[in-house]
């Protein structure tokens, strides 16, 4: 009998949300792409803003998956048949329709995976590839923070505080990883409840973003010298808290979201930005709006170095994923799962 070459997957629906195929080709890996059978997949944010935002029909969606590899394309050298694998993709492109994780089968990048070690489960890995491409872009590349990948030696002397702000986030958590592993030192805003979660990930100091002194109170604890803010909540009051903790001579600011013109322009000595994670692709951001975005090719070739050394890092056991909330039901649950996204109901 000749093998099934149909799956099912998520896709766009032309009435707007997702709708399960069952007669979706399986993909085939092109030049440095990884076919993959996908064991375990992720939700985040970012699921329930492109299904409202940018969705396109027919396209497969999600971001986050763990599989095994089921084949490699051409070029391909780190992976081989049977690999444990964590990858990020972006969903509902409208430029590539296989592009995308809420399938049987996923096409990962090369570039853009990490092996997974026995240690971890899928579940714990399929956390974990968006929140190291978000994370490495804010921090690492513009118009994110552009910090050093290390810190150099010659910076020892100076303070190196940055602020990231939603610690207790899974992009916050991340972050504050990076931050500690790369020779800078995270503190944080989040709730009272979940500074215990936060210093686990290496956060130096917690502070309390519902505090109307919570800026004055970083400033005061940074000694007037923060000039790095990873904002990972953005909206106009935490933007509003990270300005005021900013030192005096001023800073750099950065957002997932487009940052609030009121706020950017009450201190000029502040460069605020914000990014969209996709374009650590390479390609071109093919979504309506202030939201698209042209070729980043730096982005790609970024991505490569980030993901290898997450590769490293995971196999050291040095980074950790997020705590997890996980459920059941397979495909045909996730609509209902990133509606409780887009509602708050995410029990985090």
């Amino acid at each position: 009998m000749k093998p099934s070459t149909a799956m099912k997957a998520l896709v766009g629906d032309e009435a707007g949300g997702y709708r399960l195929a069952d007669d979706i080709e399986i993909p085939t890996p092109k030049p440095g792409m990884i076919l993959c059978q996908v064991r375990s997949v992720a939700l985040s944010p970012y699921d329930a803003k492109i299904v409202d935002y940018s969705n396109t029909p027919g396209a497969i969606g999600g971001c986050d998956f763990a599989g095994i590899v089921a084949s490699v394309g051409e070029g391909v050298t780190r992976f081989k048949k049977g690999d444990r694998i964590l990858a990020v993709t972006f969903g509902l492109n409208a430029s590539d329709k296989t592009a995308g994780a809420f399938a049987e089968y996923a096409l990962a990048t090369e570039d853009l995976s990490c092996h997974v070690p026995e240690n971890i489960s899928f579940e714990q890995a399929s956390s974990m590839g968006l929140g190291i491409a978000t994370a490495g872009l804010a921090l690492f590349q513009a118009p994110g923070l552009a910090l050093e990948l290390p810190r150099p030696k010659s910076a020892e002397d100076t303070p190196s505080f940055v602020l990231v702000s939603g610690g207790a986030t899974g992009t916050g958590t991340m972050a504050t990883q990076l931050l500690k592993i790369a020779g800078y030192t995270p503190i944080v805003t989040c709730s009272p409840a979940n500074n215990a979660i936060c210093e686990s990930f290496g956060a130096a100091a917690c502070f309390d973003y519902r505090s109307s002194t919570c800026g004055a109170d970083i400033r005061e604890y940074t000694a007037n010298s923060l000039v790095s803010v990873f904002d990972c909540v953005t909206d106009a009051s935490t933007m509003r808290m990270c300005y005021e903790a900013i030192g005096s001579s001023g800073g750099r600011y950065v957002a997932l979201e487009a940052v609030s013109p009121i706020v950017k322009y009450t201190r000029r000595d502040v460069r605020a930005d914000w990014l969209m994670a996709p374009t650590i692709m390479g390609t071109p951001v093919e979504i309506p709006g202030t939201y698209g975005r042209p070729s980043t090719p730096e982005h790609r070739a970024f991505g490569l170095n980030l993901f290898l050394l997450a590769d490293k890092l995971l196999n050291e056991g040095r980074i950790k994923n997020h705590p997890l909330e996980i459920r059941a039901g397979g495909l045909a649950s996730i609509p209902t799962y990133v509606n409780d996204l887009r509602v708050g109901n995410n029990g985090s």
